[in-house]
């Protein structure tokens, strides 16, 4: 992008003499401060929503013309029907990601749930549209970044685009990650091509979503006060990347944080009282039904013993270069949308259909959620909000205040159905289906969701059969279940579509409780600690493995240099680590060798267990065996087993090459980088992203931060890699809040926006 001068972007903003005569509908001021963070003030929320939508769409334009082109189900006719993209958190053919969102989003009912939605969410919403629309006339066709100048698809939008991109954002842990399945339904010699036959379903490590999200309250600070750390694992590419901002109405609102695509308003963030982090929760958002079908007719099924039409619906989808548009038909069922996964053992026969019922559709209560949040003054004040909207979609919500109180709350819209119900509407099905989802007996009426008193929508879960955790000490989660929140204090188990209770945890869960009680045997908890703690980049594999896979290979003679290599190296994965690669590519192969562990998992010690690796006999050759697999990875890789770990993993911004530390969770590193293998190395693709660390003092709220991919995706921006660099060299910013510290940080002249 052709980024205009500040002092620019005020002349165009000048407006009429006869637009002075009356009060302007939309109003907004923007402050740019250090790596472009826009700090947006009105006196509305109207005014909130034109500004941000301005800003967003002046640092990240060409991404979020092409997300507004994707919910419209408009992949195809521009990129073609068989290319792919980021629809949410994995790669989807366009064509299947056209159909789903033609097919799935019910954008008459969206309209009226919009009609009655509340004065904030509506102004943000109707903001958001005009601020995007002024900034593409601001620029003019000649000045649209390079990326997407002259594509027909860089366009003025509606306030149906904005419902799209909400709903989109509502369904990214539920409904999204099974469009492929939903696209390909078709019902037994149908016409229609039968796609996906391969699709199957990704193990949980394999999902590409997460976080740690941490809490310290007054027991556990330096100062008395709370501590909020957050650290988001979400993805270096595309609409789901976090961006920063600060919004605030006088006497109303001033919260900063991050948001990804679309979202007018920080989803994490802080004012100067409250600071709030989410991560991924492990419940379920939605439920699989195993449909009886009719005999006469595989696009019906029986309910209670009667037959009941499936309700098909025609999606069209326009196709590039004047081709007639392709047809496909998808199906639904009084337990939601079919679908079709035969890989999975889910495809749909004469006998059999699967329909899944997902419980963020038209999920419209995200907004005003956030708003509440923002508006807080206490963690109380967030735990009222998310028991009484159920409006969170898919995270846990971790918080501090100044008070010294923390609060985690897995409480989210999630279906209403009892550990007795799963059990009671079991098919033989679903016991091996568990590990992914709630499988339910779709043939009996009885088996659908439980409606229950004083929920917004029937069918949802009360907010007092979740997981709520308030302490003074700390809570903490990796994206485990609620079960481990705090391990002196494990919780009651719940419906197991809350997550697993009882079960060995994950490295990465394991990891951060152990590092917090290492911590805090040290002393108590300030900004500089939990800022050091955030990039340790120790690993909990490393530290249980790697003196025993030393003892092990000693005397190996193939293994000679690879084990001088990992007896060198620091056990960090710093860009500065030499071994640190020869370690992951053993680890791939060694998380493989079952019964490894000579202490296994101890539901009352689950921090520490399991434990101790077995050398001897068949275990120890295969151990011995991926570490040989690892030294031929590398060899293959042309990268050498003592490589410096930041010229093996390292993100590109136009011609250069910034070392990246951190590595992939399944290692048990908190710093998460999933990445992905390009020639010489690693390239980034999903892990820490917008992390914060907040405290309060005396009168207000003492915030650093880093955003590890920076604010734009533009190459021309100023603020494309800047913040990069900082994350690479563990440079954190401490950001501007008050009034004076904006001034202070201030890029540039004010932009004041009125139409």
């Amino acid at each position: 992008m052709r980024y205009l001068t500040l002092t620019a972007l005020a002349c165009v903003t000048a407006i009429s003499t006869t637009a002075h005569a009356r009060a302007p509908r939309f109003e907004a001021n923007i402050v740019r401060t250090t790596h472009g963070i826009p700090h947006v003030t009105a006196s509305n929320w109207r005014g909130i929503g034109y500004g941000v939508g301005y800003a967003y769409a002046q640092d990240n334009l060409c991404m979020l013309a092409e997300e507004f082109v994707t919910v419209a189900g408009e992949r195809s006719l521009h990129f073609g029907p068989a290319n792919k993209a980021i629809s949410g958190f994995e790669p989807i053919e366009n064509i299947a990601s056209d159909t789903f969102f033609r097919g799935v989003i019910d954008l008459p009912r969206l309209r009226a749930t919009m009609a009655r939605a509340s004065a904030p969410s509506v102004q943000l919403r109707t903001g958001y549209v005009a601020g995007y629309n002024r900034l593409l006339r601001d620029l003019g066709a000649g000045n649209v970044p390079v990326a997407c100048r002259g594509k027909a698809w860089v366009k003025p939008i509606g306030m149906d685009d904005m419902l799209r991109l909400g709903e989109k954002q509502a369904l990214l842990a539920g409904s999204l990650a099974l469009a492929p399945a939903i696209a390909a339904a078709a019902p037994p010699l149908a016409t229609q091509p039968a796609q996906g036959a391969s699709l199957g379903l990704p193990a949980i490590h394999e999902t590409g979503i997460g976080s740690n999200g941490w809490a310290f309250g007054a027991e556990t600070t330096a100062n008395g006060r709370g501590v909020l750390v957050g650290n988001p694992h979400f993805p270096w590419e595309g609409p789901s990347r976090f961006y920063q901002m600060h919004i605030t109405i006088p006497g109303v609102i001033d919260v900063m944080g991050a948001a990804i695509a679309g979202a007018p308003l920080p989803t994490i963030g802080f004012n100067k009282d409250i600071a709030w982090t989410h991560t991924v929760t492990a419940a379920r958002h939605f439920t699989v039904f195993e449909l009886k079908l009719d005999p006469t007719d595989p696009t019906s099924y029986m309910v209670d013993g009667k037959s009941e039409k499936m309700t098909p619906k025609i999606v069209s989808v326009p196709m590039p270069n004047g081709a007639p548009p392709v047809s496909r038909t998808l199906y639904n069922s009084r337990f939601g949308h079919v679908l079709a996964m035969p890989a999975a053992g889910l495809g749909w026969t004469s006998v059999n259909a699967f329909a899944m019922r997902d419980a963020n559709q038209n999920n419209q209560r995200l907004l005003d959620t956030w708003v509440s949040i923002g508006q807080a003054r206490t963690v109380g004040g967030i735990k009222q909000t998310v028991q009484t909207t159920l409006g969170i979609p898919w995270v846990n919500t971790i918080a501090a205040d100044r008070n010294g109180d923390t609060l985690l709350a897995d409480v989210t819209a999630v279906p209403n159905v009892s550990a007795a119900k799963i059990a009671s509407c079991a098919t033989p099905r679903s016991a091996p289906l568990a590990g992914n989802f709630v499988l339910l007996d779709g043939s009996r009426a009885t088996c659908d969701w439980d409606a229950a008193p004083g929920t917004p929508v029937a069918g949802l879960m009360p907010a007092s059969d979740q997981a709520v955790f308030e302490r003074r000490d700390y809570v903490a989660n990796s994206n485990d279940s609620y079960w481990l929140t705090h391990p002196a204090a494990p919780a009651t188990p719940l419906s197991p579509i809350l997550g697993t209770a009882r079960t060995e945890r994950s490295l990465r869960t394991r990891s951060g409780l152990l590092e917090i009680q290492r911590a805090l045997a040290t002393g108590k908890i300030d900004q500089a600690v939990a800022r050091d703690m955030q990039f340790a980049n120790k690993s909990l594999a490393v530290e249980l493995v790697l003196d025993e896979v030393l003892a092990l290979c000693a005397g190996q003679a193939d293994l000679v240099a690879a084990c001088e290599t990992l007896a060198k190296w620091d056990r960090r994965f710093d860009i500065d680590s030499r071994g640190a690669y020869l370690f992951v590519a053993f680890w791939d192969g060694a998380m493989a060798v079952r019964g490894k562990w000579a202490v296994p998992f101890n539901v009352n010690d689950p921090v520490n267990t399991p434990r101790d690796l077995i050398t001897e006999g068949e275990i120890g050759a295969k151990l011995l065996a991926a570490l040989r697999a690892g030294v031929t990875r590398l060899a293959t890789e042309n990268i050498a087993i003592d490589a410096r770990w930041g010229d093996v993993q390292f993100a590109v911004r136009g011609t250069e090459r910034i070392a990246i530390h951190g590595a992939h969770g399944n290692l048990g590193v908190l710093n998460v980088q999933m990445s992905d293998k390009v020639t010489g190395g690693l390239v980034p693709r999903h892990g820490t992203s917008y992390v914060q660390v907040v405290s309060f003092d005396e009168t207000g709220v003492i915030a650093d931060a880093n955003l590890s991919y920076s604010q734009s995706t533009d190459p021309a921006s100023p603020w494309y890699g800047d913040q990069t660099r900082n994350y690479s060299t563990k440079t954190w910013t401490r950001l501007p809040f008050t009034p004076a510290q904006v001034r202070a940080a201030a890029v540039g002249a004010a932009v004041r926006l009125r139409e």
